[in-house]
């Protein structure tokens, strides 16, 4: 434990299990020296442990038990691979002593985990674990950062040993190439169009501030995903995430920076609007391995991104073009954003998905953690909801995995004490881990739980009758009672039908405090309008 608190982990998510009863019992004794948050389902303790690494941006820690402990966090673990998040998991694993005698919830674990893991071992020796756990803390916390998996045989655990704990090792060398930014900053230079991507590495690896100061400085509009939302404030000029299509459709050159060229970007294929062709694409990322290899890059360059971004400030030079393309965009985002008054105040009834993030606009503070776990329902507040500042905004990322909500919804409350905590949740999504509201009520973690209940699978019923003309396996119970769950495990929470009820509920769950949950009915047949499924 004094290895994890050395790297500032401060809290242990995990789920009681005998394999690691010696964790825990070097967390309490001889002095509690770490908080131990113990949840429900192993799949929480993980996504927990992300989401402290996604909002503190060093590595959290998950301890869990041999056999199905390890199991069952196997999509929490690929969450973080996928999302690059720092993360430490350690396992319990049945005794090296008797090995191969049909043990109890004998595996063998991490060949199920190398895939989606920067590193997963065991470690034989008891004197070796203090040494392993400093390496791990560390390979999870450098770039590009992700999740690293241990897990420690029962019989080693509970032995004994004295170590030399080792001091600081070297940083990684992290220079980027300046040859690669200076061909990237005249490739800026000479666009007419060029368009910035702002990713969730620009905040992970600490270069929020500098992505701002070089947008700002050079003019160039910006689209934000993932926890790049908010590096550049809602209502900033250069904003563009609301000209989403007209930017990428127009563009002549896009600068990815900070996260992969994948489905949430067209697979890096931008531009071609009205016959133009394709933009130049440029692909900046925290570690080489991270660059695109499936199309052809104008210019790429890895390493500390606020250095590179500094480069690029500091050698670009923007085409006289670029003020016309900037009010281009402007205007085209101000219409946007226009046309969305009316959903964002609909009566309709049954409601209209978009009211309710109406409704919370108008209540959220500036620097409140906003959590998205659903599909359908997190697709309306990806459009309407803004983030005013970075790294306040947390999803399931391009895993899509669902049931990260009540474990990220701890991290936020753990890490942001004094912050509004706000988790968004669909009817799908809740189903996954809404047990986990009895761990926001015994730890006293108060969270304000907003569910858009429209009793169905959103991203999945509409797809499946523009295919085949019916759908199955694609419905839930309407107005199901998910208030009254929380209710039973000590939260509380209330049934929503109205549109004029939103925003005194929302005022009641924020003023509670208590885990509270306001669920809310709406209308199955306004499904979010998407051109991708992301496959």
């Amino acid at each position: 434990m004094e290895v994890a608190r050395h790297h500032g982990i401060d809290t242990m998510f995990t789920l009681s299990g005998g394999h690691v009863f010696p964790l825990y019992d070097g967390a309490v004794q001889p002095e509690a020296t770490m908080r131990l948050l113990d949840v429900r389902h192993e799949q929480t303790a993980v996504f927990g442990a992300e989401g402290i690494g996604k909002l503190t941006r060093r590595a959290g820690m998950a301890v869990v038990t041999a056999g199905p402990g390890v199991t069952n966090v196997v999509s929490g673990i690929a969450t973080a691979h996928f999302n690059g998040s720092p993360l430490v998991v350690v396992g319990g694993r049945a005794p090296d002593g008797r090995w191969g005698q049909g043990l109890l919830q004998e595996l063998d674990q991490p060949p199920l985990l190398t895939p989606i893991t920067k590193r997963a071992e065991t470690v034989h020796a008891t004197d070796g674990i203090a040494t392993a756990m400093d390496e791990a803390c560390r390979l999870a916390n450098s770039a590009h950062r992700g999740p690293v998996f241990l897990d420690m045989p029962m019989d080693r655990l509970y032995d004994q040993a004295e170590v030399d704990l080792a001091g600081n090792a070297p940083a990684w060398d992290r220079t980027p190439d300046p040859e690669a930014v200076a061909h990237i900053a005249r490739l800026i230079s000479d666009a007419e169009r060029p368009v910035f991507v702002f990713g969730s590495d620009v905040w992970v690896d600490g270069a929020e501030k500098v992505a701002l100061e070089v947008a700002e400085a050079l003019g160039i509009p910006v689209i934000t995903n993932g926890q790049g939302r908010g590096v550049l404030p809602a209502g900033h000029p250069l904003l563009a995430t609301r000209a989403r299509g007209a930017a990428f459709g127009g563009a002549d050159l896009v600068v990815v920076v900070g996260t992969p060229m994948d489905f949430r970007l067209g697979h890096g294929l931008f531009g071609g609007k009205d016959g133009a062709p394709l933009a130049k694409v440029v692909h900046i990322t925290d570690a080489s391995e991270q660059i695109a290899t499936h199309l052809t890059l104008a210019g790429s360059v890895s390493g500390d991104l606020s250095h590179v971004l500094r480069g690029l400030g500091d050698a670009t030079k923007p085409s006289g073009t670029v003020e016309a393309w900037r009010t281009t965009l402007s205007e085209a985002a101000q219409a946007a954003i226009a046309t969305d008054a009316e959903a964002l105040t609909s009566d309709a009834d049954p409601i209209h998905p978009a009211r309710i993030y109406g409704e919370l606009n108008r209540v959220l503070d500036d620097d409140a953690v906003v959590i998205g776990d659903g599909g359908d329902f997190v697709s309306y507040a990806g459009k309407y909801i803004e983030p005013k500042q970075p790294g306040n905004w947390l999803d399931p990322g391009p895993f899509g995995c669902l049931g990260t909500g009540m474990g990220y919804s701890i991290a936020a409350r753990l890490s942001r004490p004094s912050s509004q905590v706000v988790t968004l949740l669909g009817d799908g999504a809740a189903g996954f881990s809404l047990m986990d509201v009895d761990t926001l009520v015994r730890h006293k973690l108060p969270v304000v739980m907003v569910c858009g209940n429209n009793g169905i699978w959103g991203l999945e019923k509409a797809p499946m009758q523009m295919l085949y003309g019916y759908d199955v396996v694609a419905d839930l119970n309407p107005q199901t009672r998910y208030d009254q769950v929380v209710q039973a495990l000590g939260g509380g929470g209330e049934l929503v039908t109205k549109p004029e009820e939103i925003a005194p509920a929302l005022q009641r769950a924020f003023d509670s405090g208590v885990p509270y949950l306001v669920n809310i009915a709406t209308d199955p047949e306004n499904v979010y309008p998407r051109k991708t499924m992301g496959v």
